[in-house]
């Protein structure tokens, strides 16, 4: 039993930590997207303008705020979600009944959100670097 609540307390650290590693590139992509759609004379045109140009007048925060820190979430995500999986008891049971009778706790249905969203980033950062 301590071994599952260690396991929910870990899924719940990781659920944090994901939605730090993300928030900085879907802060910079929501910006992309509200710049584009609002006028520039609006407040919140002009705050996505300047968050943009922060973002883009310095190098590295493209490579780590864009790229490193997705993949992080996007590996920690998928490590807590195997390790999740690899350790329960429930899983040949749960696996042969239909997906939406497998129970899933909050935290780890976050990690899944927040991996997918990681993996979604990650995917727009790497179209739009081979499109340039």
């Amino acid at each position: 039993m301590e071994t599952k609540s260690n396991l929910s307390l870990l899924t719940r650290i990781v659920a944090a930590a994901q939605l730090a590693l993300i928030f900085p590139a879907a802060l910079f992509l929501t910006s992309v997207l509200v710049g584009l759609g609002d006028p520039p004379q609006y407040d919140l045109a002009l705050v996505a303008h300047q968050i943009v140009g922060w973002y883009s007048g310095r190098i590295w925060t493209l490579w780590l705020l864009l790229i490193a820190l997705p993949f992080a979430g996007l590996v920690t995500g998928c490590a807590t979600l195997t390790l999740g999986w690899s350790t329960s008891v429930e899983l040949p049971r749960a696996a042969r009944q239909s997906l939406s009778m497998i129970p899933a706790p909050l935290a780890t249905l976050f990690v899944a959100g927040t991996t997918m969203v990681s993996a979604c980033i990650l995917g727009v950062v790497a179209l739009h670097m081979l499109a340039n």
